[in-house]
């Protein structure tokens, strides 16, 4: 089964994106700090990554240059899932980010479908399996 580790300082974001990922039928562990989601990725070896960048004791940004200077953590994807503009993701990506999910385009406070939808397409790009339920999750 797929393990997701969601890194999120908002409470109604990260409860509302972790039911909708363990619904779909993913393993989600969740973070809600900079320090915890380091500490988590090396604990349970996600295979995905979607990381805040606005949280509290160390940056999103910061994180992400730590998951991937450390060789328990470089090898997995991470996914930034934020409310800033997509004008970062360059820098982002420079960083080692995989992937740049805009919250804003993903409406997340009306449904889940658009997150469950980049996620499994992001995941088919691994190539690693999302659950087979993971598109319709999200209806």
């Amino acid at each position: 089964m797929t393990k997701i580790l969601l890194v999120e300082d908002s409470k109604f974001i990260r409860l509302a994106t972790e039911r909708a990922l363990a619904r779909a039928g993913y393993t989600v562990c969740i973070a809600s700090d900079g320090e915890s989601a380091i500490a988590a990725a090396r604990q349970n070896a996600p295979d995905l990554i979607l990381l805040d960048l606005l949280l509290p004791k160390m940056g999103g940004q910061e994180v992400l240059k730590e998951l991937k200077r450390d060789p328990m953590t470089s090898h997995i994807p991470v996914v930034v899932l934020t409310g800033m503009s997509e004008k970062n993701s360059q820098r982002l990506r420079h960083d080692g980010a995989y992937a740049f999910l805009g919250k804003d385009s993903l409406a997340l406070d009306r449904s889940s479908e658009g997150l469950l939808e980049a996620v499994a397409r992001i995941l088919g790009e691994l190539k690693l399996e999302a659950p087979p339920g993971a598109m319709a999750a999200g209806n």
